[in-house]
């Protein structure tokens, strides 16, 4: 790998990144409805928080500290400048907390169910659509791949409320949400982390059964493709043994372009785990959004979308850094 390809990848993530901060500062602008400092305000006087005639008061007060009174410039002058720091604030509809303290007790939940659920469903999918390829794989394997599809073709949510339905509001077996039981303090023990194991069983499930199917059907793709190759042929004149011909000839070769679509297929996999977190009240990053959003959190908004966009950008430049290592033959570099 070149220097000059290097530092073009580092600076394409950097305008990448300005980017989505600049258009994630100016969208919840233009969303309709009234300043979040003043329907906070509201939600005060109708609840008896404060006085109705003090409202006008404490709204400028409130947005000269927000920095809201500014003009939209300066707004986003320092908008940037604070994301350079990843300070993003004070929320505005949980006041007095930062929005990077919520963020740092949201992110590890959704890491964690992200980082759990891709390695399971890439894992599992590769494996599944090899074996569907491999001519001498067990025949039942067939039986598998209508159901796969149909996952495959259903929403992260969708399948999000029917395992929600079955499973905890039919059978009980899981509990209908929530990232650990109530009443119990997080600790680090093995029954703390088998509490949240069990209540994660159905929001990682929905994601689980939705992706292993479009792997299955990529990996079944290459794999058709891989053996045709004259690699493949020389193997088999060897007389080389059938588990070595297919992993080491079939399905490394064929895991190539699986990681290129793992890179692009982020973006969808995340946006729908936020929504699978929304279903089922997990306590990560989505939930955080989906409460941000609804309150018109303006600052909340910023910090979670711009740490999700950093994890997206990030995941995507190591893929393709790392590319070149998988498959010695590519080179970003001219002739």
């Amino acid at each position: 790998m070149s220097l000059g390809y290097l530092i073009r990848r580092i600076l394409i993530f950097f305008v990448v990144m300005w980017a989505a901060t600049t258009l994630i500062f100016f969208l919840p602008k233009l969303a309709p409805g009234r300043d979040p400092i003043v329907e906070r305000m509201s939600m005060l006087a109708a609840t008896g928080g404060v006085m109705s005639g003090d409202i006008s008061e404490m709204v400028k007060a409130y947005q000269a500290n927000f920095g809201l009174d500014q003009p939209m410039y300066v707004q986003y002058l320092r908008y940037l400048g604070n994301m350079v720091r990843l300070d993003f604030n004070y929320s505005l509809a949980q006041y007095p907390a930062k929005v990077i303290d919520l963020i740092i007790i949201s992110l590890p939940w959704t890491a964690g169910l992200l980082t759990m659920t891709t390695l399971i469903a890439f894992t599992l999918g590769s494996l599944i659509g090899g074996l569907l390829a491999w001519p001498k794989s067990p025949r039942f394997l067939q039986y598998l791949l209508p159901p796969l599809v149909t996952f495959s073709a259903i929403p992260y949510y969708l399948l999000g409320i029917i395992l929600m339905y079955v499973f905890a509001f039919v059978f009980k077996i899981f509990p209908l949400g929530g990232g650990s039981s109530y009443g119990i303090m997080p600790t680090i023990t093995v029954e703390y982390a088998l509490d949240i194991a069990y209540h994660s069983m159905l929001p990682a499930g929905s994601i689980v059964l939705g992706a292993v199917g479009f792997w299955t059907m990529a990996m079944r793709g290459m794999m058709v493709t891989t053996m045709g190759e004259d690699y493949m042929i020389l193997a088999e004149a060897k007389g080389l043994p059938g588990p070595r011909i297919f992993f080491w000839y079939a399905m490394r070769n064929a895991l190539l372009p699986q990681t290129t679509s793992l890179a692009l297929s982020l973006g969808h996999l995340v946006s729908g785990a936020l929504l699978v977190e929304i279903i089922f009240r997990f306590p990560g990053m989505g939930t955080l959004l989906y409460r941000a959003v609804t309150g018109f959190d303006y600052f909340a908004i910023y910090g979670v979308v711009f740490i999700i966009i950093i994890g997206i950008c990030l995941a995507t430049l190591i893929l393709d850094l790392v590319y070149p290592l998988l498959d010695p033959r590519i080179r970003y570099q001219r002739a």
